[in-house]
């Protein structure tokens, strides 16, 4: 890639067909907010869903859709093209785009610009559910990543066809923000540039999620409303910035991401156990399931038959497994544990943070209806060890609150080896 003078960044779009196409809008006007310069490129398929028209409108620049099209002023432009830009994003990128781009096949204007690309590639794919979890799309999205392709994982929730589940094209913002950080990090070499997907590719990442329950009797039990969406979000998240990771989960009402150890558990007890096998090998550990507190003393072996009007349980305190981790860690683990509180949330979270010793608590305010359990959106705010100041993080989706907390772990990681070597 060839180095420019000036400081504007220049970022081809690439739109692929889906029902998803029409957010691309947004995401031209992100990055033209941000001060970007913004070329679009367009696949035929995507022209059907949003017209070339409406981005040469907004960009000001002719749309790439054919090479060899009569009215194309460059008929190499996928030369061109891809060698005098600084990021080249695909957004939304189809299943189908992505077995091509992951096989080297090449047989329209995006696919060939990116076999042709020097810049640094970020893909968001948008699919159906069942074929985002399909292994054959799996696989792909693997090799990209292995090829040094940045992916953002899709968000959760319902889409066009009405399956709800991971799937839908991240949120534009998220989009541009994730690829304005990574433009951020580019060295000042031509071609170079740090990649985020690799900034934990050290770490062993043991991560809880979900909600336990601790039983009644044979068909009741205590539990609360988790849905297991945080927690998966940071694994999802972490496993994409190359960590291996393991999740022990509870009771999830969300499917969990591929690529992943899973070890299901049932109780508090249960999760004890897994967790303290896992951390002998674990570098960091995040504790996102809500575990519950209380377990009842005496479980009934038998159904309780409503004969009273009123029924008396005696509980008995589960173990503390955030406590415990955090006592019997080793010198280089980091412990990040979750405050879900409904009032004195700041206070609350840093009197749990300096009581346990932990590195790190993410906060947030489970009472408001748009955040929290059982959402696809939070808002948290984190509270570091020995750091007064909060960070405070506005209402985004869980999968970008997780790449927050990841950042922040990424400098925890970089100040304790930098305080180790001084």
């Amino acid at each position: 890639m060839q180095e420019r003078e000036g400081s504007v960044k220049r970022v081809a779009l690439g739109i692929t067909g889906g029902i998803a196409a029409y957010k691309s809008i947004e995401v031209l006007r992100g990055f033209q907010r941000a001060g970007c310069e913004v070329r679009v490129a367009m696949t035929r398929h995507a022209c059907e869903f949003v017209q070339p028209l409406t981005f040469r409108a907004l960009s000001g620049s002719y749309v790439l859709v054919d090479d060899y099209a009569p009215d194309n002023p460059d008929p190499i432009a996928h030369i061109t093209f891809s060698q005098t830009i600084d990021l080249f994003v695909i957004a939304p990128a189809t299943a189908n785009t992505l077995a091509k781009l992951a096989n080297g096949v090449a047989d329209d204007f995006i696919t060939s610009t990116y076999l042709a690309c020097t810049a640094p590639v970020i893909v968001a794919p948008a699919m159906n559910t069942v074929m985002w979890e399909h292994p054959a799309t799996q696989r792909n999205v693997q090799k990209l990543r292995e090829h040094g392709v940045y992916i953002i994982t899709p968000d959760e929730g319902e889409m066009a066809c009405g399956t709800i589940g991971p799937g839908r094209l991240s949120e534009p913002e998220n989009i541009v923000t994730r690829a304005l950080e990574l433009l951020a990090k580019q060295g000042s070499a031509p071609g170079t540039t740090a990649t985020p997907e690799s900034d934990l590719a050290d770490e062993t990442i043991v991560v809880t999620a979900g909600a336990t329950r601790e039983p009644i009797d044979p068909v009741r039990f205590i539990s609360n409303r988790s849905s297991g969406r945080m927690g998966y979000a940071v694994a999802e998240a972490a496993r994409n910035r190359g960590a291996r990771v393991r999740v022990i989960a509870g009771v999830t009402a969300v499917t969990p991401p591929v690529g992943v150890s899973l070890t299901r558990v049932t109780t508090a007890e249960e999760m004890q156990s897994a967790v303290t096998a896992a951390m002998a090998e674990a570098t960091i550990f995040i504790g996102a399931a809500a575990v519950s507190d209380y377990r009842v003393r005496n479980v009934s072996e038998s159904k309780i038959k409503k004969t009273t009007t009123e029924l008396e349980l005696k509980l008995e305190r589960t173990p503390d497994i955030l406590a415990e981790v955090a006592r019997i860690r080793s010198n280089r683990q980091l412990i990040i544990g979750f405050a879900a509180e409904t009032n004195d949330v700041l206070a609350n979270a840093r009197e749990k943070l300096t009581a346990k010793n932990l590195d790190m608590i993410v906060a947030n305010d489970v009472s408001r209806s748009d955040a929290g359990f059982d959402s696809d959106a939070n808002a948290v705010t984190i509270l570091l060890n020995g750091q007064p100041d909060p960070i405070k993080f506005p209402l985004m989706s869980k999968i970008e609150v997780a790449q927050r907390i990841l950042d922040e772990i990424v400098k925890l990681r970089r100040r304790a080896s930098a305080a180790r070597t001084a």
